[in-house]
């Protein structure tokens, strides 16, 4: 089994996904121990000398100015956890709650915080048994930080809250007696440095990225089966036109699709056909996949800062023996990445709708009406382009930019915050809506091909050709009108497994996703 040390200083989004969907063990070392040790230890002789030190031996947020007793120290690091824990709505999923665990332990790790090595090696254990806190999606502002979400990790740590473990929810408590763990004590600023970051919208974001690639990779391959399918032409796709507006994203998206129609029969067949020009679904997807694109690898680029950044406050400086109270738990940064990547997401399934309709339309695709035979006894692919639609236009909402809309919080102290976990949340179920689009257009197009190729046998492209057998594997062709919900259910597993990609990969060589 794969081991993860999350101590080292750069962990890359392939470690975290590691750690969050396929059970890599978690692993701290001696190094990382001693910088850990170094800076608790400068805690607790500050908090002998009685200095005073927000969040630590002072109050928080608008109540940084009330001085608390050595003496309450534990108590006070324990209240934070708990009336914090004010989160709402449905748990977050097991793999986003591991990865928000994997992010919080690099985060202490770096040795900024102050926390003791034990309380590092609690959420160790619980993350390497499979222990998963429940965490209410709902409830962070993004400044300071996702504080409820993982004031409900803390609460599991100290033995309260609740947790799924072995596929059930039962009281944390309970929980970390079977697992022979002791309920953590925690120390001077503990609490504060579990809670005070921005895990819970990285970690949201650590996995919509990994996916979006996905997605984005699967999109330019459904846009080239449907470029065959209704008869488009391969020269948009010359690279010299891309060269000449040579965005990263644009070039890469006409690469692609060119690569996976090299040798297709089907765009051969009407060479030196009246069509002028394709329409702009088609013609212009190089710009419009390409600008997708971009927006993944700026959301790469910015996710990838964050998962290797200390985000708690105040700091501690070991070396210097100092304290500086800053900022970094601010999710601006990932919040603007979050919104931009929403509304890249959300084009590729408007496009990608908007393909659809021209297959299903027999007077834009002169293909059997909604892609069936003996058309009015059976509707064929006709609901299934209006679910594209209702996702599209869902998705129209979900695109509104989060970060914009500011309410300040604990009396006004902290009077900008950046809602990049709403911002981010949005953008996850924007992902899924457009899996479940680009599933449907792979569908109609293999469908397409189908009644295409029944009378005048021909072969696709040396990419969409494998494209078109693995669909073909799970999902057979639409004589009569069946179930389609299922259908699109199995395309979309079969999208988010990766299938396709390493197949038409195979074939071609690697397809650009970002």
């Amino acid at each position: 089994m794969t081991t993860i040390f999350l101590d080292k200083e750069i962990i890359t989004n392939d470690d975290l996904v590691a750690v969050a969907r396929h059970n890599a063990v978690a692993a701290f070392s001696s190094k990382g121990e001693a910088r850990v040790e170094k800076t608790s230890a400068l805690i607790r002789r500050w908090i002998a000398e009685k200095k005073v030190i927000y969040g630590i031996t002072t109050g928080f947020g608008a109540l940084c100015n009330v001085t608390i007793p050595e003496a309450d120290t534990h108590q006070l690091q324990e209240n934070i956890i708990m009336s914090h824990a004010a989160g709402v709505g449905n748990p977050l999923p097991e793999e986003v709650v591991r990865a928000i665990m994997a992010l919080r332990i690099h985060d202490l790790s770096m040795g900024y915080s102050g926390c003791r090595i034990d309380t590092i090696r609690h959420m160790l254990t619980l993350l390497n048994k499979g222990v998963s806190p429940i965490i209410p999606e709902k409830g962070s502002v993004g400044s300071s930080g996702d504080l409820a979400p993982t004031a409900h990790l803390g609460l599991v740590l100290i033995g309260q809250g609740e947790a799924i473990y072995n596929g059930e929810r039962r009281p944390g408590g309970e929980i970390l007696k079977e697992i022979c763990l002791e309920p953590l004590r925690l120390e001077g600023g503990e609490g504060l440095a579990l809670i005070n970051g921005t895990q819970v919208m990285t970690a949201i974001g650590v996995l919509v990225v990994n996916d979006a690639v996905q997605l984005s990779k699967t999109a330019d391959i459904a846009c080239a089966m449907s470029l065959e399918v209704l008869m488009g032409s391969n020269s948009e796709f010359d690279p010299r036109i891309h060269q000449v507006r040579p965005h990263p994203g644009q070039i890469a998206t006409a690469d692609n699709i060119l690569k996976m129609i090299q040798e297709s029969e089907l765009i051969d067949s009407h060479r030196g056909c009246a069509r002028v020009q394709d329409a702009y679904t088609l013609r212009c997807s190089p710009q419009i996949h390409g600008a997708s694109k971009d927006a993944v690898a700026h959301a790469k680029k910015v996710i990838d800062i964050e998962i290797n950044s200390t985000t708690t406050n105040p700091l501690i400086f070991a070396d210097t023996e100092e304290i500086r109270l800053g900022g970094n738990f601010h999710g601006q940064p990932v919040a603007m990445a979050a919104d931009y990547l929403s509304m890249g997401i959300a084009e590729l399934g408007s496009v990608s709708e908007r393909r659809i309709e021209r297959m299903v339309n027999p007077q834009l695709s002169d293909l059997p009406a909604f892609l069936v035979k003996n058309g009015g006894l059976n509707s064929g692919y006709m609901i299934a382009q209006y679910a594209a639609a209702a996702l599209v236009s869902e998705n129209k909402v979900l695109a509104h930019p989060a970060c914009v809309d500011s309410i300040p919080t604990s009396a006004n102290k902290e009077d900008h915050v950046s809602m990049g976990t709403i911002g981010i949340r949005q953008t996850r179920e924007i992902l899924g809506n457009v899996e479940n689009v680009v599933a449907i257009e792979l569908l109609c197009a293999a469908q397409a091909y189908d009644l295409i190729t029944e009378t005048k046998p021909m072969k696709g492209g040396l990419g969409t050709r494998v494209a078109y057998d693995v669909i073909r594997r799970h999902v057979p062709y639409l004589e009569k009108d069946r179930d389609l919900s299922k259908d699109i259910e199995t395309m979309v597993k079969v999208l988010k497994s990766g299938e396709i990609v390493e197949a038409v990969e195979k074939a071609i060589g690697n397809i650009k996703g970002s």
